[in-house]
This record gives C-alpha cells, sequence and structure tokens, in this order.
C-alpha cells in the first residue's frame, strides 16, 4: 500500500504548497482521494499514470477539495480517456459538474459515473475482490466524510516443501491457496495448514478531512494501520478549530490514541504557521506514531 500526498495544506493553494489531494495504491487500484486545485499538474510533477485512476473520492465540497475535478475531468476528455471514471461525492456534485461542462459544451467522451452520497451513517459505497472503501461521517460545517480503505484477506501462501514432499498435482495448488484440504490416493487427509502459510494481514488506510474533533469516529477507525487526519490548527488556536469545525494537532493525537492506530499522518495545515514540525511537536505530547504530510512525499505500508 502506497500513498502519495499530492496536497496537504488547508484553504488556498500558493506556490509551493497546495490544497488537498491524495492517491492510494491499494491491490492494483489507484484511488484519487480529493482533487484541491492543482491536482492534475501534481499528478504531473509526481509521475502519476492519469490513465489508472478509475475512482475519485470527494470528502466535501469546499472547493479547496474538489475545484480541480471539472480540469481533471476535462483532461481525461483531451487525452482520449474512453474508461468508465466513477466519481463518490456528496449529492451536488453532479449539478455542479455537468453544469460546467454543459456551458462548455465539453461532454466527455467516456462513461462519468456519479456516485452521490447522502448518508450521515457509514456504508460501503465500493467493493471488489480484494478492496473495500466505506465512508467515514465526518463533523464539519457542511456534509463530509472521511473514507476507509481496508484490504481484503488475501489467499493463502502455498508451503512449497510440503506440497513437493506429498507429490500434490499443480491442479491443486489454487485450491489448496483457497484454504482446501487435499486427500491423497490413499485416502488420507492432509490438512490445508500443513500446506500453505498464513497470508500478511489486510492493511486499512482511513482519510479524515475536514473535521473537528469528533471521537464518534473511533470505533470505525479502531487499530487501522495508517490514519490521516486533519490538524488545521495548533492550541493556540484552538477557539478557531472549534469555531470553523477544524480539529488541531492534538485533538487529532485524541483520536489516534483512542482508536490505538498504527501510525498518524498530519495534514490539512493552515499557512499561517512558520513550521511543521510545531504541529508534530503538539501531537507526541499526547501520541508518539506521528508523521507529517508534506507536498510530495511518499508512504509506504
Amino acid at each position: 500500500m502506497k500513498l502519495h500526498i499530492l496536497g496537504c495544506y488547508a484553504a488556498t493553494p500558493r506556490t509551493l504548497t497546495n490544497p488537498t489531494s491524495q492517491v492510494l495504491e491499494i491491490r492494483d487500484h489507484m484511488f484519487l482521494i480529493d482533487c484541491g486545485e492543482g491536482t492534475q499538474v501534481q499528478l504531473r510533477i509526481n509521475r502519476i499514470k492519469f490513465s489508472r485512476i478509475n475512482h475519485i473520492f470527494i470528502s466535501h465540497l469546499h472547493g479547496d477539495h474538489f475545484f480541480g475535478l471539472p480540469g481533471l475531468i476535462s483532461t481525461f476528455r483531451l487525452l482520449g480517456r474512453d474508461k468508465e471514471l466513477h466519481i463518490y461525492a456528496p449529492k451536488g456534485i453532479k449539478e455542479a459538474i455537468t453544469l460546467l461542462l454543459k456551458l462548455g459544451d465539453s461532454w466527455t467522451n467516456y462513461p462519468l459515473v456519479f456516485h452521490e452520497l447522502t448518508s450521515k451513517e457509514p456504508q460501503v459505497i465500493y467493493e471488489d475482490d480484494k478492496v473495500t472503501v466505506e465512508t467515514i461521517p465526518l463533523n464539519h460545517r457542511v456534509f463530509t466524510n472521511g473514507f476507509l480503505f481496508k484490504e481484503k484477506l488475501r489467499e493463502r501462501k502455498l508451503n512449497i516443501n510440503a506440497v513437493a514432499q506429498y507429490k500434490i498435482d499443480k491442479c491443486y495448488f489454487q485450491s489448496i491457496k483457497n484454504g482446501k484440504d487435499i486427500i491423497l490416493d490413499d485416502g488420507k487427509i492432509i490438512p490445508n495448514k500443513v500446506l500453505t502459510f498464513d497470508p500478511a494481514a489486510p492493511k486499512g488506510y482511513a482519510f479524515c478531512s475536514d473535521t473537528g474533533y469528533f471521537p464518534d469516529i473511533i470505533p470505525q477507525i479502531q487499530k487501522v494501520d495508517t490514519l490521516y487526519h486533519e490538524s488545521t490548527f495548533l492550541e493556540s488556536e484552538a477557539h478557531l478549530a472549534s469555531k470553523t469545525k477544524h480539529a488541531t494537532a492534538k485533538e487529532a493525537a485524541k483520536i489516534a490514541k483512542k482508536a490505538d492506530v498504527g501510525l498518524l499522518i498530519l495534514g490539512h495545515y493552515s499557512t499561517r504557521y512558520r513550521s511543521l514540525d510545531l504541529f508534530k511537536e503538539e501531537a507526541m505530547e499526547i501520541f508518539n506514531r506521528v508523521a507529517l504530510a508534506e507536498d510530495g512525499k511518499v508512504f509506504e505500508f
């Protein structure tokens, strides 16, 4: 699992900082999470292939999280895309995007599929044989969701030495990896656990931005491997966090500690601060497994 941070700052784009956008690579998928202004430029700078993006997840309809989407949709058209593009976002996204396409007479030449979200309860919005994606309802000024990406359990790994010892034909390998026992010609049953090793534990990634301090999410993200949680402010501006329904670095750390996550990544910083290290210092007073998001940074899990 690999996470590309394309942008991790709040509000307006600047020459050296970008609003929220991420790409998560997980089990042969490349998911785009939020699409702030300048996202397609960041995709090019970070050498991420546009063609691999088939699913885009938008947390909420504030501009710093989706104003890059119309341009990206248009660029896909110019590049001759023919594959479906699925967009998961709050209700209203279809109206906003289709109005722009209509006014510019620039309808896509590929299927554009909108999945408009309205539920205030967690719901699975994408699932295949490898991963699931579910919403994490957040507490912001407008309807907002985070997203929980979870691997499904992989097939078991063959114990090649054991398979060779019992002279098992290759035609049975897939059923063994699927968890089946094997019956030999003499009727002896070889338990699957003798022929295989446990697969790697499935990983999970939780994206939670934008939100105020919201302990309601803790049961859903309990023990997730990696949590990205917004930390717009430091404690010195906690009054602004409460007013705008954003979180401080310490509040993000409290969520991480109570949920016992593997790693907390801080992001969505206000640009008023001179150093990102201040965010990490404050968070680590509460929780000691903290990393800082930075534009262009890649995390591998």
